[in-house]
């Protein structure tokens, strides 16, 4: 027979730091929870549990394209890191319109050196980049924490970073913010801006067949919705502050067809306007005739979003100028706060005239994997090396086949 154990004089704890992290959420809830039991049933009143936060390497905040490829070659280098992200891989560009395509072509926003073929060999839609993305992950194998919300950034130190989520806390010696620009739609504030029947989101084009559709805006996405609007039977008109669209901010195969949708009198177009007033029937508005009122079915504000910076301030990152960009070393994407780097459009804070995209940002993989592990990343897009102006790796810095 076994003897008793001895009950303990005083309280004593249990420390633990579980690497969980390979396994589903799920499992790793009840591996704790298993733990938790054991120990009340155990020594009810003298144990207890204190559990330690999950320890890594580097951790990846976003799994939009730059994301990605970034962490293919963290895996690749057999670097201990976790991938995170709020919702899906590709999450902003699953807010793209349906069927909606791309500005830049095809071998210009692939990823990880592997080749994005599109059904027309043409410019790729939205649904062809998410599959490409997809089959990216797939091939890499990796592993990303999808639907796990970052809510906060904690900085311990030099180097030393604890990550809280909705469901569990990290530590991590390196943070990559990969966050992109378009988390927020750039509100007008006006009366009726949250009414039913108005949106900052472009889904798709049949819902608004034979409705009165007023769109406010007159960038490219602005355009493209009108004109794909126009197509399937909507009749729709286009508010304006300014007097004409600039050929900078519209795909060049759209501008045209938008200026003579309008002098032809398909489209209307009231160039000058400021939106005042929005009413379950009616848009109210001010331009150089005075005020105006127009009949909406629907009204769509598409005018352009805003980055959501707070998990960045959190972290003590410095914003600098109108767009809140966060401060970095152009040479590394190392912001001012050690070991915290910013990747892909993030970098940039709120665009309002876009100067980063998917393809000028292959460059930032190699900057980060050249700063973090001292060599050249084995799977990114050579236009990396074209924006670095280098044409060829070094080749004392390539990592071994």
């Amino acid at each position: 027979m076994l003897p008793a154990l001895p009950m303990p004089s005083c309280k004593v704890y249990i420390v633990y730091q579980w690497n969980l992290t390979a396994l589903p959420h799920d499992k790793r809830r009840l591996s704790l929870l298993f733990v938790d039991i054991f120990a009340k049933l155990s020594f009810p009143r003298f144990w207890r549990i204190i559990r330690m936060p999950h320890q890594v390497t580097t951790i990846i905040i976003g799994a939009g394209p730059i994301g990605l490829e970034l962490a293919a070659n963290l895996k690749q280098a057999n670097v201990h890191y976790l991938h995170f992200d709020t919702g899906q891989v590709g999450q902003t560009i699953s807010w793209y319109p349906k069927q909606a395509h791309f500005f830049s072509s095809p071998d210009r926003i692939a990823i990880c050196g592997l080749p994005l073929q599109t059904q027309d060999q043409t410019k790729a839609t939205r649904e062809e980049y998410l599959t490409y993305l997809r089959t990216v992950v797939q091939q890499h194998r990796l592993k990303i924490n999808t639907y796990e919300k970052i809510t906060e950034i904690k900085t311990l130190g030099h180097h030393q970073f604890e990550v809280i989520t909705d469901k569990d806390t990290y530590h991590a010696e390196n943070v990559i913010t990969c966050i992109g620009d378009m988390h927020l739609p750039r509100k007008i504030n006006v009366p009726g801006e949250d009414l039913p029947h108005v949106s900052h989101y472009f889904d798709e084009a049949h819902k608004y067949f034979d409705q009165k559709l007023l769109i406010v805006g007159g960038k490219n996405s602005a355009v493209e919705a009108a004109i794909r609007c126009h197509r399937i039977g909507a009749k729709v008109s286009i508010s304006y502050r300014q007097a004409m669209f600039n050929e900078k901010s519209i795909k060049y195969w759209l501008l045209p067809e938008i200026q003579w949708l309008i002098e032809t009198k398909e489209i209307g177009f009231y160039p000058q306007s400021i939106v005042k007033r929005i009413t379950p029937k009616t848009v109210e508005m001010e331009s150089l005739n005075g005020e105006q009122q127009v009949d909406a079915d629907f009204v769509l504000l598409l005018t352009g979003y805003e980055m959501d910076t707070t998990l960045l301030k959190q972290a003590g990152v410095t914003l600098q100028g109108p767009n809140r960009a966060p401060m970095f070393d152009d040479a590394t994407m190392q912001t001012n706060v050690p070991g915290l780097y910013v990747a892909g459009t993030a970098a940039a804070g709120t665009q309002n005239k876009f100067k980063l995209f998917i393809e000028n940002c292959h460059c930032h993989v190699v900057k980060i994997i050249r700063d973090l592990l001292d060599q050249e990343p084995q799977f990114v897009n050579p236009l990396a090396y074209v924006h670095l102006k280098e044409t060829i790796p070094p080749t004392d810095r390539m990592p071994e086949s």
